[in-house]
């Protein structure tokens, strides 16, 4: 009994050791902090760059700034000029009844120019709309941004995760291994039942079936995270919470949310739109006054041969009042106003949805402050009671069954703490994109903000070119 006490003594101290070098790979900052380690930040970074998600809302904000341009070429004349010629036969019956025939080579060249001035205040109403969506368009880049950088912060803190529980499953894996070789010597020496190496054998079973999923779950986050940051993760430093930036109560979360969060501001700029285009419906009633010149040179153009040549100059004033469209207008205006109806509808949607996307991660991340601290707590509890189990065999008290289950416990134990430091990570970022404050310049990351408004400036008084400020 003695000796098999020993042997007990001896697989524990190996599994306590193998325990307190888990502990070590519990938490997110697994991998080693060196120069070459790649960190949040700069994974952050990375992703803000080059994610193709944001690149294309960022092609997609540039085209809607083109909308402006679009809407004040309607206060600028339009010139138009023409060009035309060819080939003409006449054959004319005059009152003597003679024939007058020839073949002529007619051509005219010429030049009109039309400004509006009047249209029932469209143009300045379409401008209006038009500056609106580009706002409510930044609203949406901004929230995409936040997005992007939320599932980089996920992605990042996944990786970090699987590498920490693949490495502890392998090392539980490894005990295991030593614990079946231990037992099944024992079973030869006569101080143990075939029970008990059924036993091990079921727990190496069931170690290998998790370090398995485990591995697959690294894969499966490796992926990921190459998807959203754009390379293959390599050696990943630890993540930090950003609880310095985040509000002090929930209440405060919330009135931040309702103030600061993209998709709210967005609605807010949609029922603008949706306003001012009621105005732009309206102004089809109302009549439309233009100025038209023009100026032409014509050659061989007169069928009846009585010219060679004729040059014309014109300058026109004309209004026109629609009396009756059939409806369309009045259909038009109708429309505008359901479609502001139902923006404001969705504005309230969209409030209450920050307000309970704001508790939900107010809440979350309080929750997780306190899963972490309890999880460490379970591990402490869990490597003092391995401790315990251990001197316990030492005096023939414990079975190796009692210590591969004590093993266990706290193998489960530190998986938790695992992914409560994952999610707590989570927690804080999720909670700073509620209130709408997950961007660059809070976080004082080390790459150039992308100013939509740049672009913005340098197409709104473009008056012609057809390659884009970037080239293209």
């Amino acid at each position: 009994m003695a000796g098999r006490a020993t042997r007990v003594g001896h697989v524990g101290r190996r599994m306590l050791r193998l325990g307190m070098n888990l502990g070590v790979a519990t938490c997110l900052g697994f991998a080693a902090a060196t120069a070459q380690a790649e960190g949040l930040p700069e994974a952050l970074v990375k992703a803000y760059q080059s994610n193709p998600q944001l690149n294309a809302e960022r092609a997609r904000q540039r085209a809607t700034d083109e909308n402006v341009p679009q809407a004040l070429a309607g206060y600028r004349p339009q010139i138009i000029a023409s060009l035309s010629g060819g080939l003409q036969a006449v054959r004319n019956l005059l009152p003597d009844n003679t024939v007058q025939g020839a073949t002529l080579k007619p051509w005219t060249i010429g030049v009109t120019v039309t400004q509006i001035l009047f249209n029932g205040f469209r143009t300045a109403n379409s401008v209006r709309v038009a500056e609106l969506q580009v706002q409510a368009g930044r609203e949406a880049l901004r929230n995409v941004g936040q997005g992007v950088l939320l599932d980089a912060v996920t992605a990042y803190t996944n990786v970090l995760a699987n590498q920490s529980l693949v490495e502890a499953q392998r090392a539980n894996v490894a005990f295991l291994r030593e614990t079946l070789a231990i037992t099944q010597r024992r079973l030869k020496a006569g101080d143990v039942t075939p029970t008990d190496t059924s036993q091990a054998e079921a727990r190496l079973s069931r170690g290998l079936s998790d370090l398995n999923a485990a591995e697959v779950s690294l894969a499966v986050s490796q992926a990921t995270y190459t998807q959203v940051i754009g390379n293959p993760p390599a050696q990943l430093r630890a993540a930090e919470t950003v609880d310095r930036y985040l509000p002090r109560s929930r209440e405060e979360a919330i009135e931040l949310a309702l103030k600061g969060n993209p998709a709210v501001t967005a609605a807010g700029f949609d029922v603008d739109v949706a306003s001012t285009t009621i105005r732009v419906a309206e102004g089809s009633l109302l009549p439309t006054i233009t100025l038209q010149g023009s100026a032409s040179h014509s050659v061989d153009s007169d069928s009846t041969l009585s010219t060679f040549r004729t040059d014309q100059a014109s300058i026109l004033g004309q209004m026109t009042a629609p009396i009756y469209d059939g409806g369309t207008a009045a259909s038009q205006t109708r429309q505008a106003k359901e479609v502001e109806a139902q923006s404001r509808l969705v504005l309230d949607q969209v409030r209450n949805q920050a307000r309970t996307a704001a508790v939900g991660a107010w809440v979350a991340n309080e929750g997780a402050k306190i899963a972490v601290a309890a999880s460490d707590s379970e591990v402490r509890a869990a490597t003092v009671a391995l401790e315990g189990v251990r001197k316990e065999a030492q005096g023939g008290q414990r079975t190796t069954v009692d210590v591969l289950n004590s093993q266990q416990d706290l193998i489960s134990a530190k998986a938790r703490l695992i992914g409560a430091q994952r999610d707590r990570v989570i927690a804080s970022y999720t909670l700073l994109s509620a209130i709408g404050k997950l961007d660059v310049k809070t976080l004082g990351l080390n790459t150039p903000d992308y100013l939509p408004e740049v672009h913005y400036h340098q197409v709104r008084d473009a008056w012609e070119g057809l390659r884009t400020p970037s080239g293209q």
